[in-house]
C-alpha cells in the first residue's frame, strides 16, 4: 500500500504526523502544569529539621544521586526514597540534607543517549534499504536484458 502513494503525499502524511506529534507534546505539558499548579513536594529530610520551610535557605549542593553504598547501607536516611539528595544551609546556619527529585542533566543524558540511539538506528535502515533497492534494481535490469535476449 506504500508503495502506490505518491512521494508529495508521503511527505505530507509524514509532516503531518510531526506536526501533531509536537500539538500533543504541548497541550499535555500545558494540561499536567495547570492540574497541579499549588503541588508541594513532601520530601524526607535529615535530622529532623524543617528550618527550610520556615526561613531563607541556600542550596549548598544540587541534587545528586546518591552513592551505591548509601543506598544499600540506608546511611543517609532521604536516600532511601528517591535516591537523590540535596544539602542545603539554613539562615541560622543549620546544614540540612534532604530528598529530591531526578536531576535535569541525568534527564538531559538518558534522552540524547536515546536520541543517538534512534539517528544510528536510522542511518542504518537507510543503508539497508539503499541497498536493497541496489540488488533490485541490478535484478529487475537482468530480468530485461535476459527477457531481450530471449526475443531476438
Amino acid at each position: 500500500m506504500i508503495e502506490s502513494c505518491a512521494k508529495k503525499r508521503m511527505l505530507l502524511g509524514i509532516t503531518f504526523l510531526g506536526i501533531l506529534t509536537v500539538l500533543v507534546l504541548i497541550i499535555e505539558s500545558h494540561w499536567t502544569e495547570s492540574r497541579n499548579p499549588g503541588r508541594k513536594r513532601n520530601f524526607p529530610i535529615e535530622q529532623n529539621s524543617t528550618c527550610w520551610e520556615k526561613e531563607e535557605y541556600k542550596v549548598v549542593k544540587d541534587c545528586e544521586p546518591c552513592s551505591a553504598f548509601e543506598i544499600a547501607s540506608q546511611s543517609i536516611g532521604v536516600c532511601i526514597h528517591t535516591h537523590f539528595k540535596e544539602v542545603l544551609r539554613c539562615a541560622s546556619g543549620e546544614t540540612v540534607t534532604r530528598s529530591c527529585d531526578r536531576t535535569a542533566y541525568i534527564d538531559e543524558r538518558a534522552f540524547w543517549r536515546f536520541e543517538g540511539f534512534m539517528f544510528l538506528s536510522a542511518a542504518i535502515s537507510t543503508l539497508c534499504v539503499i541497498a536493497r533497492k541496489k540488488v533490485l534494481n541490478k535484478r529487475m535490469l537482468q530480468r530485461v536484458q535476459r527477457q531481450l535476449a530471449n526475443s531476438v
